[in-house]
């Protein structure tokens, strides 16, 4: 058995490992439920299925949307598609609906894995796309990445495809060819606005091979799918050209320090932490020793990650979009750099177990990452709540954060109003006000984290008749282990409570 799978790699190595990479991720998307950052989900799902239900939202004018949000329609607007498809056949559950979801994505993602063999074949040879392809495939976070919805890892597909087909064949001045190659480049910012960097790389790198035609009309098409997605769209839906992208722009450049800053050399720490030690510093030497030979990588990369890292918002998923290109100009320049390296040639098995110990420790964090659910409570709560089918509304106390949190109804299914109970606004309070103005009674009290639980229970029962324990709701082991690396994560234990008037 072995040898037999032995023989088959060796014939069919690019096979192998998409075959392997979209094992890894299958299992991803059984397995891992939840989101991995707010953003995914809430603008996103939520608001697909706001659009299906009809429910209000600051997004479209026809909910009640008075302004542009700054977000592109593009990506919520094809799973709203997809919600409306699956609403078409009966199937509305929320949890059937996201494991579609994630397997779509995960077949979607493993373009990421062909196109990046592709490229590397195409600047290299075969030994440097396999070995590329390997990392791409089954390197510890892509499987987890693959099947969430990530508008920072979802743009990379269209941004690989674009410079697949720029260097497939022997350059060109065929109108039609760079008018398409920049059409899907732009279909790149349509899903993830920072991705012009990337687009603006290509076509730098195009003047300064003076592929000055090739360059005009990459623009072409590039400006021309973002006129069709962006332009066209607003201006139905705001009456303005952009609306989004304006309002995007705006925002960032008056809101930046609103959210979590850090040192220019935030993003190399990063990177140097994500891939697993010393593989980081390789990537780095290795794009820094072949920049000029790998430019088509390494220029819009070097030009993304420089932005990035003199922004002041710096949050760590706004760096994934170019983990495939640093790997790709990584890899390639290091193997270059060891070939010609005297010291390297002399030590060829001190390499070999560097890689040994690299492929041990990535092995052991896939294993451990691929089928782990993520911010899983929060969607058991809501999933629970669906499933009595009586609970209309609910309290959520969450006094001993240093605020509330958000909660995706889209598992509950009923999008009234959440009661908050904070730090600001206390038990005392909101009972008070709803008996006040006869709102909606809440039936339900979820209680976040068991921190002075006793305590927040029973300033609750002043209010009500009874509270009547039902359900303890546990975080998944992911959850726990990034609560127990960084206590500052926030992914929480729940204690629902029923209410009794």
């Amino acid at each position: 058995m072995k040898n037999s799978l032995l023989n088959y790699y060796k014939y069919h190595p690019f096979r192998t490992l998409l075959i392997v990479g979209i094992f890894f991720r299958i299992i991803a998307a059984i397995f891992s439920e939840g989101f991995a950052f707010q953003d995914d989900h809430f603008l996103v799902i939520e608001k697909a299925q706001h659009w299906v239900d009809g429910i209000k939202n600051d997004w479209l004018p026809k909910y009640g949307g008075k302004h542009a949000s700054g977000n592109s329609f593009l990506y919520p607007g094809l799973h709203y598609i997809l919600f409306e498809i699956l609403h078409f056949f009966g199937l509305d559950n929320p949890n059937v609906k996201m494991l579609i979801v994630r397997i779509l994505h995960a077949f979607y993602n493993l373009l990421i894995v062909y196109f990046g063999f592709k490229i590397t074949k195409i600047l290299s040879n075969q030994q440097s796309a396999i070995r590329v392809s390997w990392l791409l495939s089954i390197f510890w976070v892509f499987p987890l990445l693959s099947v969430r919805n990530l508008v920072e890892y979802v743009c990379i597909v269209p941004l690989l495809y674009s410079l697949y087909l720029i260097l497939k064949n022997p350059p060109s001045t065929s109108f039609i060819r760079y008018l398409l190659i920049g059409f899907i480049a732009g279909i790149a910012f349509s899903i993830r606005f920072q991705t012009i960097l990337f687009i603006g790389g290509f076509g730098l790198v195009f003047l300064l091979n003076k592929q000055f035609l090739q360059a005009i009309y990459f623009g072409i098409g590039a400006l021309l799918s973002i006129v069709i997605f962006q332009g066209i769209v607003d201006y139905i839906i705001w009456g303005q050209p952009f609306a989004e992208f304006i309002e995007y722009t705006n925002y960032n450049l008056y809101h930046s320090g609103d959210y979590p800053n850090g040192p220019w050399y935030n993003y190399t720490l990063l990177l140097l932490g994500l891939f697993i030690l010393p593989l980081g510093f390789y990537f780095f030497w290795g794009m820094g020793f072949r920049f000029k030979k790998y430019i088509w990588l390494t220029l819009p990369t070097a030009i993304f990650f420089v932005f990035h890292s003199y922004f002041p918002n710096k949050q760590e998923r706004f760096i994934l979009t170019m983990l495939p290109m640093f790997i790709m100009a990584g890899s390639m320049g290091w193997d270059e750099f060891c070939v010609k390296s005297k010291w390297w040639q002399k030590h060829q098995n001190t390499n070999k177990n560097i890689w040994r110990w690299i492929w041990t420790i990535n092995t052991l964090l896939l294993l451990f990452l691929t089928p782990a659910s993520t911010k899983v409570s929060k969607l058991r709560v809501m999933n629970y709540f669906r499933e009595r089918g009586d609970v209309s509304y609910f309290v959520l106390e969450t006094t001993q954060m240093w605020g509330s949190v958000l909660m995706p109804r889209f598992y509950h299914g009923v999008w009234n109003e959440t009661y908050l109970v904070t730090q600001e606004h206390s038990a005392k309070e909101l009972f008070e006000a709803i008996n006040s103005s006869q709102s909606p009674k809440p039936s339900h009290v979820v209680f976040a984290e068991p921190k002075d639980l006793d305590i927040r229970v029973q300033r609750v029962k002043d209010q009500v008749k009874n509270l009547v324990f039902e359900k303890q709701i546990e975080s998944s082991y992911l959850d726990k282990t990034m609560v127990w690396l960084n206590p500052v994560n926030v992914n929480q234990t729940y204690y629902i409570y029923r209410i009794e008037y």
